[in-house]
């Protein structure tokens, strides 16, 4: 299999050759840059880790060196380590990075809360749902550097998420799980207000309000909970994945990072929902090929840059001849039946601060301002309300689940300023609330 794979390599090579030509020096389609300048450690945001800890999220910038355009795409990555390991720094993601910073996209690697509470779907699930929470975060400090210092001088036009692994299905959930009624189901054993307690599927990792809003997705070896969160419309979607992949499966299997863990939809089975759905969908199959093969291969590496190379440029209104065709010979895949859902739970947001939505789950709020306490009064004395405070950055700073009808929010080690009380039942319904402690 592997002399069949470096004999195709080869014909692409030699028959890509002369083709290429017409895009040489042609910036996004080839190198045209040579060196890249790397800034690590830029603070995007924090949050909350699934033990109850603060943590700061940072990313590292890769940058053409040289670079004088005003208005540059992105690539925001996302790291593999099945939610529990890895780093920014990982050397897919660097090499990724470094590849297409040299023609002439700025690249992230972000960093993101990872650790699970248990290694089952109970754990994995809110694991998930923090990355995708934080990558968000991440989209949103680059419309925000746009729109204030434009220190990185992105065009907010051409943003786009890339993933390796449990990055991959990190930002397939970023684009395709796009309602509250979606993800619920999976939170119902545990109890029906988890989600909102996580904060939702936007978060508050930081950058509340500015657009999380992309224009592409990039997943290698990757999964969805569901194939059916694709729905006609949707982003157009790059996938890699090798039909021998253990660990995220190509095909609908149990996710098994060393331990079986839920039901995931692969790549496959994706592909197949987008030709239902008429999802534009360049998907490319290696035959016989593991696990995330471009990590520790040069060949494969080549591969994946140059396919996603391809869809970038269909993406950016580049014509070039495709450097890797796709492939998705691979067989097919039957879908199982899936109802789709409608509900959503939205908050009213602006980039000067979450406003007051859905009023109707106070009766009172007081005193406000306040030095010391603010009593919280609820409308209803027979429901549980999930409570999450936040500063003015949209880090969250403390969530709590009452009963009673009255709730009490200390100052505490609080400094004074604005902060923002939201209150969710159990219906979903929502409110916020401007407080301020002197």
């Amino acid at each position: 299999m592997m002399k069949t794979y470096l004999s195709l390599t080869v014909a692409l090579a030699i028959g890509s050759a002369a083709t290429a030509q017409t895009c040489v020096g042609t910036r996004y389609a080839s190198d045209v840059f040579t060196g890249v300048t790397a800034t690590t450690g830029i603070v995007y945001g924090s949050n909350i880790t699934y033990t109850g800890t603060t943590q700061s999220l940072t990313l590292d910038l890769y940058e053409p060196t040289g670079d004088v355009l005003a208005a540059r795409p992105l690539i925001v990555w996302a790291h593999g380590g099945s939610f529990i390991g890895g780093t920014s720094a990982d050397a897919d993601v660097d090499s990724l990075s470094h590849r297409f910073a040299r023609k002439g996209y700025v690249c992230a690697s972000i960093n993101y809360r990872i650790g699970v509470a248990s290694f089952d779907s109970l754990g994995m699930i809110p694991a998930v749902l923090r990355a995708v929470q934080d990558m968000k975060a991440s989209v949103r400090f680059f419309y925000k550097d746009r729109a204030t210092t434009n220190t990185y001088k992105i065009d907010t036009n051409n943003i786009y998420i890339g993933g390796s692994s449990a990055g991959a299905i990190t930002v397939l959930h970023y684009v395709y799980l796009k309602r509250t009624c979606q993800i619920d189901p999976y939170f119902a054993h545990i109890t029906a207000t988890s989600l909102t307690k996580l904060g939702g599927l936007d978060g508050y990792s930081g950058n509340q309000c500015y657009s999380d809003k992309v224009k592409g997705v990039i997943s290698l070896c990757g999964a969805l909970g569901v194939y059916g969160w694709m729905e006609a419309g949707d982003l157009p979607l790059c996938s890699m994945h090798g039909t021998a992949d253990k660990t995220v499966p190509y095909g609908r299997a149990i996710v098994n990072p060393g331990l079986p863990i839920m039901y995931t939809d692969g790549s496959r089975m994706i592909y197949q929902q987008s030709l239902a759905v008429n999802v534009q969908n360049n998907f490319y199959t290696w035959i016989g090929a593991g696990h995330v093969p471009y990590a520790a291969n040069a060949a494969y590496m080549d591969t994946t840059v140059n396919f996603v190379r391809d869809y970038l440029n269909g993406r950016m209104g580049i014509t070039c001849t495709a450097l890797q065709p796709a492939d998705a010979t691979s067989g097919t895949a039957s879908l199982y039946a899936y109802t789709p859902c409608t509900t959503n739970v939205f908050y009213s947001c602006t980039p000067a601060g979450i406003q007051n939505y859905n009023e109707n789950l106070f009766e009172d709020v007081y005193p406000n301002p306040s030095s010391s306490s603010i009593n919280v009064v609820f409308s209803s004395n027979n429901s549980t309300h999930i409570i999450t405070l936040s500063d003015i950055t949209g880090r969250v700073i403390k969530s709590d689940i009452s009963s009673e009808a009255n709730y009490t929010l200390e100052k505490a080690s609080l400094s004074s300023g604005i902060y923002f009380l939201r209150v969710a039942n159990k219906q979903g319904e929502t409110s916020v609330r401007k407080i301020i402690f002197n």
